[in-house]
């Protein structure tokens, strides 16, 4: 995992779990020595550059994690694990692919490599479940993430200061600027990030669906979409929450450029021009977030 990176979290509420499960994440819940919401991305990404690091490397762990992000809601609790294991299984695989044979060497060893493979196709073989509660993105947030939620979902935290969830519509200041990646990160935390009922997010991004269906077709908007919607609806139970954690990506951003981030409503504008003929305004709506993370992306390649 790289730090500049945003999530797509799904959280199951305990009922989604078997009787034993449900019995582990409660106590779970409970536990003052699990990692807090503010420290877990941390943790993750520390321990896996310990693997990385380890010689030889380690690129999937033994055992799959036991961890999870938490999140009370109405009285109950939801869960989000970690997954460690899967998902290091599923990024090398995509590494593998992605990379030419000749190089990946230089990266892992391929005995190394090829033993994960190994384990990873024996694990697979016993039907074990495939999906991840987790998707990460680097660099920027596929614009098909926006759609699932409502502005008024919108949580902002600077350091101390807190916007409320229906502030969100506020002006912003002018002013604000992209951090370069080499620029040290604030001692305050700082989270841009909106979390969902999945009975709205699902009905919400089905809406996208069919909007982009009907007056754009096929394009990388629609796949995007649609595969979201595929996700979706193979992880997540009917009850559960879906959040949207900016996480890393706010360190590329100072405070003024993270209060006029407004891309959930920006992408739910375009979508409601496309719905009432205003082709104008889903374009201004359109351009304007995608020129936004156009211009976050780019710092990938910054000196």
């Amino acid at each position: 995992m790289l730090p500049y990176t945003a999530y797509l979290r799904v959280y199951q509420p305990l009922v989604a779990f078997s009787n034993r499960e449900k019995a582990y994440w409660r106590a779970y819940a409970a536990s003052s020595r699990r990692p807090r919401r503010r420290d877990a991305v941390s943790a993750e990404h520390a321990e896996s550059l310990r693997r990385l690091m380890a010689t030889p490397p380690i690129p999937v762990p033994e055992r799959e994690s036991g961890d999870a992000y938490v999140r009370r809601q109405g009285g109950e609790v939801y869960v989000c694990p970690w997954q460690t294991r899967l998902r290091s299984w599923l990024g090398l695989r995509d590494f593998r692919a992605e990379t030419p044979a000749r190089l990946s060497p230089a990266f892992l060893p391929e005995t190394v490599a090829t033993a994960a493979e190994a384990r990873f196709e024996t694990w697979r073989e016993r039907g074990e479940p495939m999906r991840t509660q987790i998707l990460t993105s680097t660099w920027t947030v596929p614009l098909a993430w926006f759609a699932p939620f409502d502005a008024e979902e919108r949580c902002l935290v600077l350091g101390d200061e807190e916007e409320p969830a229906h502030a969100s519509g506020q002006e912003a200041p002018a002013g604000g600027r992209l951090r370069h990646p080499s620029e040290g990160r604030e001692a305050p935390p700082r989270t841009l990030l909106y979390v969902a009922p999945m009975a709205e997010a699902r009905r919400r991004l089905e809406r996208a669906v069919g909007l982009l269906r009907e007056h754009v077709g096929e394009s990388e908007a629609l796949s995007s979409a649609e595969r979201l919607d595929d996700w979706l609806a193979g992880v997540a139970h009917p009850r559960a929450l879906l959040e949207l954690d900016y996480a890393g990506l706010v360190d590329l951003l100072d405070d003024g450029r993270l209060r006029e981030d407004h891309s959930v409503a920006e992408v739910s504008a375009a979508l409601t021009g496309l719905e009432t003929g205003q082709e104008e305004l889903a374009t201004a709506m359109y351009q304007r977030v995608t020129r936004r993370w156009k211009e976050i992306q780019a710092l990938e390649h910054a000196n």
